[in-house]
Order: structure tokens, then sequence, then C-alpha cells
């Protein structure tokens, strides 16, 4: 089967997504604003335990929608129940304290793994079948003094490489586990301290018109990663707007030289990304830092105006990995700087064992209908005998490149076709 056929016929499949990714069940009647709980939007007051209070009555009554109204909403860890949906009207902001004692750590999911003392998210839901949080309003992880503290106790670190993630309590803004059918529509994510949408062994995700945002003068929120997509399927990500500085989305599963016994880490399979604009970010969509299995991701008609990288597929040295029927298309480029390809060994925080390293596969890859300007081609340049990459595909290219060639060895069945790059039709890069 070619290329070409192949991915008409995963459009056709993935088109029918909308189908089952579509709105979430409706909660039975009730919008119960969280002010009526005794919850003050004073921005000092917290209220994690008058809005968990709505929380769990609600869920007792048979569901209904916790209602953020205007004004600003301090609190801990919530904890959403089966058939209560979160609204966040517009002017309201549900900000994160910064008090890590009003996160009590618990055993969780994060980084291929779970930890079992760590910090919950701020919004946690897990078996939430039906679950939608909407609206105008904004999460808000307050995230600026925990970057400043990670930095200054890293720096302080006798082996600042080797500072961890984990090694500072912080709180991503959402983390749903186990969870179908699920609508996430209109939010603002915004200073996450850690990432900020974790979706964990989750099917039928929409994720519609939400913003993620890290200021412009903050160089390096560490982590800010905007939607992570860990062991999930049929996941759909349209009209997004990324401003963050790490991953903008990126999916993720287990890790390590035993990562595909682990049942736990099912594949990452049929995810679409659309009509999204990515402004600022390490990459549009990564592969990795763990991650065993992934495929079938399509992602089209996007925006790209800063310089990242465009797709990011981080091989482990520690860890087999197959990333497999990857199809970005029309993608218009307008940035100084970033690659388009960024196809090369990973090795932060590999796990080292004897004998011989795990192979990674990368097969059937293909970029088409790029325009605009951009820095580089890129790099796909495994280890010597690491991976096997074979079938990747370039055609309908027209753009203005700073580094016009690409870095590239040990690639099997490499074809392009109808490439102007700066002004001038290629036979081989």
């Amino acid at each position: 089967m070619t290329v070409q056929t192949y991915t008409r016929r995963r459009l056709a499949g993935l088109m029918t997504m909308t189908a089952f990714v579509g709105p979430a069940a409706q909660a039975k009647p009730g919008r119960v604003p969280v002010t009526r709980s005794g919850a003050v939007g004073d921005g000092a007051t917290l209220n994690t335990a008058a809005i968990q209070s709505l929380i769990n009555r609600l869920a007792a009554e048979g569901g209904g929608t916790v209602v953020i109204p205007s004004g600003v909403f301090v609190c801990g860890a919530l904890y959403l129940r089966p058939k209560v949906n979160l609204h966040l009207e517009r002017g309201a902001v549900l900000k994160a304290s910064t008090d890590m004692a009003n996160f009590p750590p618990h055993r969780t999911r994060i980084e291929g793994h779970f930890e079992e003392k760590f910090t919950p998210a701020l919004i946690n839901a897990a078996g939430c079948d039906g679950l939608s949080i909407t609206g105008e309003g904004t999460l808000d992880g307050d995230g600026r003094p925990v970057w400043d503290l990670f930095w200054k106790l890293r720096k302080a670190s006798p082996d600042p490489k080797n500072f961890s993630n984990l090694s500072l309590p912080r709180a991503r803004l959402i983390l749903i586990e186990r969870s179908r059918r699920v609508t996430i529509e209109g939010v603002c994510f915004k200073d996450s301290q850690f990432w900020n949408l974790h979706l964990y062994r989750c099917q039928n995700v929409t994720v519609r018109g939400a913003r993620f945002e890290v200021p412009d003068d903050y160089k390096q929120a560490p982590s800010t990663d905007a939607i992570d997509i860990d062991s999930s399927q049929d996941v759909l990500i349209e009209g997004c707007h990324f401003s963050v500085t790490d991953d903008c989305i990126a999916a993720k599963g287990s890790k390590g030289p035993d990562a595909l016994a682990d049942t736990d880490s099912p594949p990452v399979e049929r995810i679409r990304v659309r009509n999204c604009v990515f402004r600022r970010g390490h990459a549009l969509m990564t592969c990795g830092s763990e991650a065993t299995i992934v495929r079938d991701v399509i992602v089209e008609n996007c925006r790209i105006t800063g310089s990242m990288s465009v797709l990011n597929l981080k091989l482990r040295t520690d860890t087999p990995q197959t990333y497999e029927n990857i199809f970005l298309q029309n993608i218009k480029l307008d940035a100084e700087g970033g690659a388009i390809f960024s196809i090369q060994p990973w090795s932060q925080f590999a796990v080292s064992r004897d004998g011989a390293l795990p192979r990674s596969v990368v097969r059937n890859v293909r970029l088409a209908g790029f325009s605009g300007r951009y820095g580089a081609f890129g790099v796909i340049k495994p280890d010597p005998g690491q991976a096997d990459i074979e079938k990747i595909r370039v055609e309908d290219f027209d753009l203005q490149l700073k580094k016009d060639k690409l870095d590239m060895t040990e690639v099997a069945h490499f074809t392009s076709n109808n490439l102007r790059i700066n002004g001038k039709f290629l036979h081989s890069i």
C-alpha cells in the first residue's frame, strides 16, 4: 500500500472521529455557582473545602454543573465526581494555591509511571465518563513563584543535570484519567506550575478552542507542556492556541527496557490535530519523553508562528519505541528559526542496563503542503544501529529556509516530490 493510499484511508476513517469525540453527554440538570456553597472570589480566600463540598453534593444528587462565576477563586486540589461537570464563566479565574499543603501528595501517574507520593492536579477527574469542562474563564496555576523556586533549587543542586522534574512539588492544572467522552472547550490554561492538561488512559476526548499560555517575559517555565496524551486513544484537538515553553502536544506512555510489558501504558492511537495556532513551544508534536507505541496521528491545517520543532520524535536510548503512521499536512510556517524534523536520540534520564540497547522503529511518516518561512529542514539521525527508520516522505513544499539541507542518516526509503525551497525546485534534500 502506498503512503498516499494509506493517508487517504486514514483520513477517511478519522473524519468519523467527530461522531464519537463530540460533545460530552449532558449531566442531569443543575448549574450551581460555587458562591452558594460559601466560596469567595476575592483572590485571597482559600476555597477548596467550599468547592469540593459542592462537587460532592451534586454527585450525591445525581449530577450537575459546578459554575465558577466572575472573580478570582483560590483553591487547592479538587476532585470531580462522575456526572459532575465544571463551567467557568467569562471573568472567572480558578487559581491554584502556591502553598503545597493544599495539594496533599498521593499516588498519581506522572512521567510514564506511578509515583506513590506526588502532587495532584488543581482539577482531578477519574472515571468521569461524559465529563465536560467548559467556559470562557481561566485556570491559573500562579506558576511564576514555583518556576523561580525550581530554577533556584536546580542551580543549587550538587548535580543540576539530575535535578528532575519531580524534585519539587508542583501542580498540573488538569489530570483526567480513565474517562470516556470528555469535552474541554473554551477554557484558558494559564501559568501552570507543571503540565497543563494531562490525559491518562482516556478515550474519545475533544479539546476545542482552548488556550495554553506562559508569559512572554518568562524565558523557560519548566515542564509547561500544554497537552500530554498519555496512553490514550481517539483524541481530537481543534481550534486551540499554544504559547508555552515546553512541548505543545506530547504523546506519552511508558519508559525503560521493559516498557512494552507495562500493561498500564497502552499505545497512543488515533490523534487528530487541526486548525490550531502554535506561537511558542519546544515542538508542535512530540513523541516522548516517555513513549512506547504511538500510531495514527494526523496534524492538519495549522499555523506555526514561533521557532520550534514541528515534528519531534525522541528516541530514548533505554526504551523500545514504535512511532508509525504520522501525517502532517497543510502547515503554514512563519518564524525565523525552528526545524521541521527532529528525530534523534534522547537520553536525559535514561535508565542504564547491561547488554544491547533496545531498538526503535519509525515508519510511514509523511509531511505535505508546507508553506512559508522557517529555520531549517532539521535532523533525522539515530544512534548507529539504534533505530529502523523507513518510509519518510515530504512533498508539496513551498518554503524559505535558512538551512535547506536535511541532516539525515540511516533512513530507508526516503522520498520527496514537488519541493520548492528558496525559490528553486529541489530534486533531493
